[in-house]
């Protein structure tokens, strides 16, 4: 079976909307700030996009609200670009648009109870998979509800994450909800690289884990181990 380069079909779908004249309403799930500066970087040029924070996996509230601002406050910066016109030292130029934001409903318990029997599961197994399905059939039904024109996520830019896991998951909820999935992995050209640049630019807090009490339980045994190396 032949891999799919997701890189390449996102590449496809932008050539397709603007040889059309095109400019689709999307619905971007958020996994934090950093990880979405150089996505919307990158999607503002080709769509009306809305930032969609919906992470039920942060089970700790702090650290939930303070994601959660952090990534209103990246939208906020990028709007000013836009208004004020200067993009200096940004990959987006006067094609760029405003972003929206839309925070979804933070809810823990749903997400506990979907992993539940999982929680000794190393990072990237199939706890990590319940989480991605769980998070993109959300944003699956809020896009279609909202009558967008399709919908993907900021996670496969994580090189931690599985590019192939994440594109299915999406399919899945596009297939159940009647709403086209964007595929991507924005990972490749740079991405990750470009995202750290940004981070460093407007100042984002980056966490060391992903977000919920079982990864960076992992994280602090990890750190432990090479502290008594």
């Amino acid at each position: 079976m032949n891999k799919i380069n997701y890189s390449k079909e996102f590449d496809k779908y932008i050539d397709d909307i603007m040889s059309r004249g095109l400019r689709p309403r999307l619905l971007l799930h958020a996994c934090c700030a950093p990880c979405s500066s150089y996505c919307l970087e990158l999607l503002r040029q080709y769509f009306d996009v809305t930032l969609f924070y919906y992470n039920p996996n942060i089970t700790n509230e702090a650290e939930y609200r303070k994601r959660t601002e952090e990534a209103r406050r990246l939208v906020e910066e990028y709007n000013r670009q836009v208004i004020e016109r200067d993009f200096e030292g940004m990959n987006s130029d006067e094609n760029a648009s405003l972003i929206s934001f839309m925070e979804g409903k933070y809810d823990p318990e749903n997400w506990l109870s979907a992993v539940k029997g999982m929680e000794d599961i190393p990072e990237g197994g199939d706890r990590c998979t319940k989480c991605f399905m769980l998070r993109l059939d959300e944003a699956g039904r809020v896009a279609a509800e909202g009558g967008f024109d399709l919908f993907t996520t900021t996670l496969t830019i994580s090189p931690l994450k599985n590019a192939d896991k994440l594109n299915l998951a999406g399919r899945e909820a596009a297939d159940k909800y009647g709403i086209f999935f964007l595929p991507s992995d924005f990972k490749k050209k740079n991405g990750y690289k470009r995202s750290i640049e940004l981070s460093k630019r407007f100042d984002l807090y980056r966490q060391d884990y992903c977000g919920c009490a079982y990864s960076k339980a992992q994280r602090e045994r990890e750190k432990a181990l090479k502290d008594r190396q």
